[in-house]
């Protein structure tokens, strides 16, 4: 498993670090076994894996059960955890007993947290032996009031953008996740902190890149966003589905091949 000194070493030496969300036991283990640095288990799983509206509905619980069959089926890597929605910016009590919970109970190398105000509980948390990844740009969590949309599209949201970022490192994140902002932005940040930044919608300077599963393979998914890019078509599931059903129906499924020979009925009624 690689662990932080790894990461920093690869930011140090250009080494490009991948991250997947995986949300389960099958897209973890694949992720895997496909050697992907980091799986990320994130609250996306609100609307790619349990049909929320978006996630803001997605549970503490959601999360650690989520995560753990993540952490079974990916025993040797570098798992990051979201805090989900609600369980941040309620008080410093609260906010680092729902992370010390969460980073405990699912056996997470490190959470995520979005938002530039959390700087205080990145400190909190790191002073209680819980790395923090920070993630600014576009957060989902907000999206009701940022929007989905490119952002720091300004001169003044972009410098305070960087300042952001400069705040988050000092407090003690040990990586921060960047979405949706312009591609010069991000490799500006990038070379600003010493600290590993993972883009998504933010351009190619950024010292690794995280997409979703999901998207990646088109599985269950429709909108594909602007910076995905498709690596496999589970789609085609549907088809195999179909043939499935229809063989059914027609008798044709299952054949003599699908079938146990033995003949226990002749023994039955001799």
């Amino acid at each position: 498993m690689k662990l932080l000194k790894d990461f920093m070493d690869m930011k140090n030496h250009g080494e490009k670090i991948t991250m997947l969300t995986a949300y389960d036991y099958p897209s973890a283990k694949q992720a895997e076994q496909a050697g992907i640095d980091i799986i990320l288990v994130g609250d996306s799983l609100g609307m790619t894996v349990l049909g929320y509206e978006s996630t803001v509905d997605v549970t503490l619980e959601d999360m650690k059960h989520h995560a753990r069959a993540a952490r079974r089926g990916a025993k040797d890597t570098y798992i990051v955890v979201d805090m989900p929605f609600g369980t941040v910016g309620i008080d410093d009590t609260t906010d680092i007993q729902y992370a010390m919970e969460l980073y405990r109970d699912t056996n997470a190398n490190a959470l995520k947290i979005e938002g530039a105000h959390i700087a205080p509980l990145i400190k909190k948390c790191t002073q209680n032996g819980i790395p923090i990844v920070a993630h600014l740009g576009l957060t989902p969590q907000s999206f009701g009031i940022t929007g989905y949309k490119l952002q720091a599209t300004s001169k003044e949201a972009a410098e305070a953008l960087i300042e952001d970022a400069k705040r988050i490192e000092q407090s003690g994140a040990v990586m921060l996740v960047l979405e949706a902002i312009p591609s010069d932005l991000a490799a500006v940040i990038t070379k600003v902190l010493s600290i590993p930044v993972i883009g998504i919608g933010a351009g190619a300077e950024t010292d690794g890149q995280v997409l979703v599963y999901h998207d990646v393979l088109h599985y269950g998914v429709d909108h594909k966003p602007k910076f995905v890019k498709r690596y496999g078509d589970f789609s085609t599931g549907v088809d195999a589905l179909k043939t499935y059903h229809e063989e059914v129906k027609a008798g044709i499924f299952p054949s003599p091949e699908f079938t146990y020979k033995k003949q226990i009925m002749d023994e039955v009624n001799e």
